[in-house]
């Protein structure tokens, strides 16, 4: 990925206001931006879950949904997943779907890093295989869909924060999804 990745900056009502670089956005008092959050499905259907990088500077270490990201300056939200797919899990994508177009989420790291994000969040399907980049992702399994919904709700604390919110928001437009 480019050095110069940016985030989107937006007010309250989702009007964009400008641009600042990723990392710099990222701090203890991050503004409001516009992401997104992926979840893939194989053949079989089940999940792909990732355990971010330990170089990740918010939630280093955690396990989470398959691939989030930022779009980018004139780039719609479908390329800006694709791109981040390729990048991370090196997979190519089919049957990208809305599960929950509105949500939206603050929540704050151990470390203090702040994600404040517009982050729509989205289904999709892998078509062959994925190749890890380990920068991005230090583990990933694939899973039964149901089953990880048993450990999110059982452990929430040790998946990310926006993935049990997700799991919540859109549980069943992702059994739906997973199903066919």
């Amino acid at each position: 990925m480019s050095i110069q990745e940016h985030v989107i900056l937006v007010n309250d009502q989702g009007m964009v206001i400008g641009t600042q670089e990723k990392y710099a956005a990222h701090t203890s008092d991050t503004p409001l931006h516009l992401a997104f959050s992926s979840w893939l499905f194989n053949a079989k259907g089940e999940c792909l879950i990732t355990r971010r990088a330990l170089s990740k500077k918010a939630w280093p270490g955690v396990w989470t949904n398959s691939v989030c990201g930022h779009p980018q300056s004139g780039e719609a939200i479908e390329q800006a997943i694709i791109r981040r797919c390729r990048f991370e899990v090196g997979a190519e994508l089919t049957d990208i779907t809305a599960v929950a177009p509105e949500f939206r989420y603050r929540e704050i790291d151990p470390s203090g890093i702040v994600e404040n994000e517009i982050c729509p969040v989205f289904a999709a399907r892998i078509t062959g295989e994925i190749t890890i980049n380990q920068e991005e992702v230090m583990e990933h399994r694939w899973v039964q869909l149901e089953a990880l919904f048993r450990a999110l709700d059982a452990t929430p604390w040790a998946f990310s924060p926006w993935m049990v919110m997700e799991a919540t928001t859109a549980r069943e437009k992702l059994k739906s999804f997973a199903a066919q």
